[in-house]
């Protein structure tokens, strides 16, 4: 005998299933054992775990007190910067009026810390001389010697007045030899001190090229959006910048200027923190505002080069005062409270379930258990790809979603059970309450999860991790529901068991006051009148599913009343 339809599409749900977690596993896996950057536990935030805190403070440049508009921009240009970098639930705040205090979850990697350490204002200067980064010539003696610190008595200002920013009249001999002795891997060296109408001597990120270059010309300010991605026409991945009204027609400008000129007056450079991040050369005219850099990048390097270009406008230059590990603000304590109170909602949840459902409940007890495997795996995965941490409110969003799960049972055992006690089987009761539960479950899920997105996009910081893991729990309860709640109930409901409708089931129809006693067996007619204990029992059975028809059953019932008794009344006339 062929195997029914319902029963095919269950078992396809639960290979479906089946299939999703071992993915999910497997995923994690891969970040585990072959990328080396998972974990089979899901990342803690900065409440529960501790990490690093960087205290920056803000200098203006003429010395005054930083205003509250400077630090709140300054304070979202840096948060922007460190989401960039992948790190969720960071906290920037400013403190003592003049300083932004930076918190990150676990040990902060040296390039996180650089995004947040380069917090001087992005700047573009033109290039004067490039050459390589040693500070040593080779004498007479064929030995290397370093060069000299230039004499104080040397020339420092310009004979000429220069006339724009590549002018080479910038280069004086106090300048020339403070470069030859300029050494890159000098940590004492802080190019980011020169002032912004005077030449700059430095060295890009990697302490590869020594740089000449002149006064600054743009600022981050005058970039509205940098982003990255790859040229239809060359295949290479590129920088695209987007300037603003002033800043296209100073770039246009500038470019009219340097295109076409000799390498390396050819060159401007992007400098941030006294370093130069790209010193690209001018390949055309560009009057529109929207450069592109291109060169040897890659998908990870050209994202970082327009994430510093993109957050790098910042109204004040900062300091680092203090860059130290600190401890969870909640600790290990306050997360073992927190997970006995799920545990405890878990048991009371399990509890009432069995004394309601009775074996039903072991349904409520095997999905809660399939929810939770696929919410670990997904939260492992996303702290991998993602750098979602999960902190206080997340884990009270994951206790949250047991109560409105549970909720998701009820109504739709409750619907299986109104249609046993409207005189349907049990195979049918199921189908059409899953019918009819299901549009309801829908629509609450959907107003959780809009309810979660909203909280996501307006809450502070702190609530975001609540908002997100309510999200993420509530879609997964309702892929549940689909593939393992229902058609677990449609496998149960043709066993001896639950489709005999045992008292221990749940799915009693006598309990329940049904018109069927189970398996399509009418229950035997009791007179009204009896008077034994039993056949009050059922008189009053009896008049709980006349009380529970619905409108449409009431109305054809009386119909059906009225029909058999107009052909007596006709035979009646007839026969006078």
């Amino acid at each position: 005998m062929a195997t029914s339809t319902p029963v095919r599409h269950a078992w396809r749900a639960l290979t479906g299933l089946l299939v999703i977690t071992a993915l999910l596993a497997g995923i994690n896996a891969l970040g585990v054992y072959v990328f080396k950057e998972s974990s089979w536990t899901p990342e803690l935030a900065l409440d529960l775990q501790g990490g690093t805190q960087i205290v920056l403070e803000a200098q203006t440049e003429d010395g005054a007190a930083p205003t509250e508009e400077q630090m709140n921009q300054a304070v979202t240009i840096i948060r922007q910067r460190v989401d960039a970098s992948g790190v969720g639930e960071a906290d920037v705040t400013t403190q003592a009026g003049n300083q932004i205090v930076v918190q990150i979850p676990g040990q902060a990697d040296e390039e996180t810390r650089n995004r947040i350490e380069a917090s001087a204002q992005l700047q573009l200067r033109a290039v004067l001389f490039a050459g390589q980064p040693a500070n040593t010539f080779v004498g007479e003696d064929g030995k290397e010697t370093p060069h000299p610190t230039p004499d104080p008595t040397l020339a420092a200002t310009p004979t000429a007045e220069p006339t724009d920013g590549s002018d080479l009249a910038w280069i004086t001999p106090a300048l020339q030899a403070e470069f030859l002795a300029y050494d890159c891997e000098d940590e004492a060296n802080n190019p980011a001190e020169a002032p912004a109408d005077q030449p700059l001597i430095t060295c890009d990120a990697d302490r590869t090229v020594k740089y000449i270059l002149g006064p600054v010309e743009l600022d981050g300010s005058s970039i509205d959006d940098a982003t990255f991605g790859l040229q239809q026409t060359n295949g290479l991945w590129a920088v695209n910048l987007d300037f603003d009204d002033e800043g296209t027609e100073t770039f246009g400008e500038i470019s009219q200027r340097l295109y076409g000129a000799d390498p390396p007056l050819n060159q401007f450079a992007f400098v941030l923190d006294g370093y130069v991040l790209s010193a690209p050369s001018m390949n055309q005219v560009i009057l529109g505002g929207n450069p592109s850099i291109t060169g040897s990048f890659t998908q990870e390097t050209s994202k970082v080069l327009a994430d510093q270009l993109k957050y790098g406008a910042l109204p004040l230059s900062f300091t680092v005062e203090s860059s130290n590990s600190i401890s969870a603000t909640l600790g290990s304590q306050q997360l073992q409270i927190g997970l006995i109170a799920g545990l405890i909602g878990l048991v009371l949840v399990a509890i009432y379930s069995l004394i309601v459902y009775r074996a039903l409940g072991f349904v409520i007890i095997a999905s809660l258990i399939v929810m939770g495997v696929l919410t670990y795996l997904t939260l492992c995965i996303l702290a991998w790809r993602m750098g979602f941490r999960l902190s206080l409110a997340g884990v009270a969003g994951l206790i949250v979603t047991i109560g409105f799960t549970a909720d998701s049972f009820i109504v739709y055992f409750e619907r299986i059970r109104d249609e046993l006690r409207d005189g349907k089987s049990i195979t049918s009761a199921v189908e059409d309450g899953w019918d009819r539960a299901k549009r309801t479950i829908y629509i609450s899920k959907s107003i959780n999860i809009l309810a979660a997105v909203v909280l996501y996009i307006l809450a502070d910081a702190t609530v975001k991790g609540f908002a997100f893991t309510l999200g993420l729990t509530t879609a997964l309860d309702v892929l549940i529901f689909i593939l393992f709640t229902h058609p677990v109930m449609q496998l149960l409901a043709r066993t001896r068991f639950f489709g005999g409708g045992h008292p221990l089931s749940g799915l009693d129809p006598t309990a329940l006051g049904a018109v069927y006693r189970g398996r399509a067996q009418f229950r035997t007619p009791v007179a009204a009148t009896a008077t034994s204990a039993a056949g009050r029992r059922a008189v009053a059975s009896r008049g709980e599913a006349v009380r529970r028809q619905t409108i449409a059953e009431r109305k054809q019932a009386e119909l059906a009343a009225g029909s058999t008794s107009k052909p007596s009344t006709t035979a009646k006339e007839g026969d006078r």
